[in-house]
């Protein structure tokens, strides 16, 4: 018989049999294990290190509950620069959740499948089977403390800022804002309070720079500005006025704090308001500038030489546009004593000027009207007129502005109020009889041949401007007379010869003699006049009450004048040649003569209906 072939089926047999056997004895172990564990933790079964096998899952709640310390005994720094916060892990939102955990120690070996329910309780019997504990972490508790945090971590953004209180400069430092950015912080506890340890955190922070943060330089000038009153004084040479004092408090008004933005960021500039600068500036104006005057001379008939009349002027202006950049720059920079920019005029001819130098030799022309009948007030102002150019020079190829001349006609430049035709009627104005001296002068220069540039005639025929040395009246004087009114209507000419030219005025009684210095040229003029023509009977004579007169007072203010045509044509020649000609046409109006009278005043004449 062959025992080979018995012997693998033999061994396959026990093999099978001690399976079958062991699997029996599991089997068996397993189920004794769950009926001697019935409604309490399998053996081996362990939390936090603890045995919990043969207990209930009540036993292992009360028993968890009494041993879980982290919660309430964990230790979580938060740090946020200088500034901590020491929380425990259930301030956090960190609970631990004992009846969970007890429960999934009594799942142990109790699942679903076949082979949990044989094998886990195995497992635990003999390895052991730790059951974590189940922790719970509310995010909005976590949130909620956080938000606490970032009361007193959270600042606003403060931008510096220059205040002036009065004279006092007042500097508001800027200050970085910041945020506690809780999302983020959020997530770093989230992934720290997992590991069921004590840990430390920096707070996450969102920090938000103002603008402008630093303003120390701009109140450091401001203060420098303010610190003492501003001086301005004239140049070397030109301290005949002056200085002028700005004190703080005027320079505390002034000054002018601007934000500018620049293309990253932004920054003050200090400045100072121009305009009220400049009305300083413009007051001091009326006393600094001066014009440029010539040396003015007086001819000497006998020696034939000039004497000095009046010393020239060496004439300045304060430039106010380029003071406001001296001005501002100098206080900008910390100085409070600052010289000012004069621009200086310095006169052509000097106080030592000779008549070889100047070519004045002789007597050009001189020409004579007159003013019988004028009131005081009228030869007043004929004389303040007339002085303002006596012993003027002309220069040769200049153009001669008689309203420049003049200037103000003024009160403070003595003047007095005087009748003088404005618009359709004659009334009372300052300056009345100024045009004797321009109706002279037009004359003269008429006369001694030179180019007339602007001339305008009287509305209506004044009786003035045709008197003769005896008091008499010339029609021919009629269309030679000039009217000036500063500044809208001149008087102009032109020295167009190759000689300075000086003047000379001399005003009498009743006359005003206008003389021309220079050296003749050869000129010689010839004129021709229409005389009055197309005469026109003056209107009749108007009366009005007025209350400013008294019952039976009646006061003529305008006089009567015929209208007429008058035409003037002029010859000037040279050497026998014609050197040019011109021609004068006025047109006077027919003027009517008015009258007031008070109120109950009797014979008044009755305009005809």
């Amino acid at each position: 018989m062959n025992m080979t072939g018995t012997r693998p089926q033999k061994l396959a047999i026990v093999f099978a049999a001690f399976c079958v056997t062991a699997g029996l004895f599991v089997l068996a172990l397993t189920i004794a294990v769950h009926l001697l564990f019935a409604g309490r933790i399998l053996p081996g079964v362990s939390a936090y290190g603890i045995t919990l096998g043969g207990k209930s899952q009540a036993e292992v709640e009360a028993l968890l509950q009494q041993i879980d310390a982290y919660p309430e005994q964990g230790r979580i720094v938060l740090k946020a620069g200088d500034q901590s916060w020491v929380a425990k892990p259930s301030d956090l939102g960190m609970i631990f959740n004992y009846q969970l955990t007890a429960q999934n120690a009594y799942k142990v070996g109790r699942g679903e499948s076949i082979t949990e329910w044989l094998f886990d309780p195995l497992f635990a019997l003999f390895t052991g089977y730790p059951v974590d504990p189940v922790m719970v972490y509310d995010e909005r508790i976590a949130e909620q403390y956080l938000h606490g945090v970032a009361i007193q971590v959270d600042r606003r953004t403060v931008e510096a800022l220059i205040r002036i209180n009065g004279t006092t400069v007042e500097l508001i430092p800027g200050q970085v804002g910041r945020s506690l950015d809780i999302p983020s912080a959020l997530k770093e506890l989230d992934s720290n309070l997992s590991t069921l340890k004590d840990f430390s955190i920096v707070l996450p922070i969102i920090e938000s720079p103002p603008v402008i943060l630093d303003a120390h330089e701009q109140a450091s000038i401001v203060q420098k500005i303010l610190f003492s009153p501003l001086t301005l004084t004239m140049p070397v040479g030109q301290g005949d006025v002056g200085p002028w004092i700005l004190t703080v408090d005027d320079l505390a008004n002034m000054l002018l704090i601007k934000r500018e933005e620049g293309r990253q960021q932004a920054s003050y500039v200090v400045s100072l308001d121009q305009n009220l600068l400049r009305e300083h500036l413009t007051g001091m104006e009326k006393v600094i500038n001066r014009d440029m005057e010539n040396a003015r001379f007086i001819f000497n008939d006998d020696t034939r030489q000039l004497d000095l009349a009046k010393p020239a002027v060496v004439g300045r202006h304060l430039d106010i546009d380029i003071n406001l950049g001296v001005i501002t720059e100098g206080l900008l920079a910390g100085q409070h004593a600052i010289i000012l920019s004069i621009v200086i005029d310095r006169p052509i001819v000097l106080d030592d000027a000779t008549a070889d130098q100047l070519d004045i030799h002789e007597l050009i022309w001189a020409e004579t009207s007159y003013f019988y009948g004028s009131s005081p007030e009228r030869i007043q102002n004929i004389k303040a007129a007339a002085a303002r150019f006596h012993g003027l020079l002309v220069a040769p190829g200049a153009e001669f502005s008689m309203s420049d001349g003049l200037g103000d006609i003024s009160l403070d430049n003595g003047y007095a109020e005087a009748l003088i035709i404005y618009g359709d009627q004659t009334i009372s104005g300052i300056g009345g009889g100024v045009c004797q001296v321009s109706t002279t002068l037009f004359r003269t220069a008429f006369h001694a041949g030179l180019q007339i540039l602007e001339r305008h005639a009287h509305a209506y025929r004044v009786s003035y401007y045709e008197q003769r040395a005896n008091g008499g009246r010339d029609s021919n004087l009629a269309g030679l007379d000039a009217t000036v009114y500063v500044p809208i209507v001149d008087l102009k000419f032109i020295n167009d010869t190759q000689s300075w030219l000086l003047m000379e005025t001399y005003v009498y009684s009743s006359s005003i003699t206008w003389k021309f210095y220079s050296t003749s040229d050869g000129r010689s003029v010839e004129w021709q006049t229409s005389g009055p023509v197309n005469l026109v009977e003056p209107p009749e004579p108007l009366y009005r009450e007025t209350p400013e007169l008294e019952e039976g007072e009646i006061n003529q203010i305008d006089w009567e004048a015929e209208g007429a045509d008058v035409t003037v044509t002029r010859s000037v020649y040279k050497a026998g040649a014609l050197l040019f000609q011109d021609t004068f046409r006025t047109h006077y109006l027919p003027w009517q003569a008015i009258f007031e009278y008070g109120p109950g005043t009797e014979g008044i004449p009755t305009p005809e209906p």
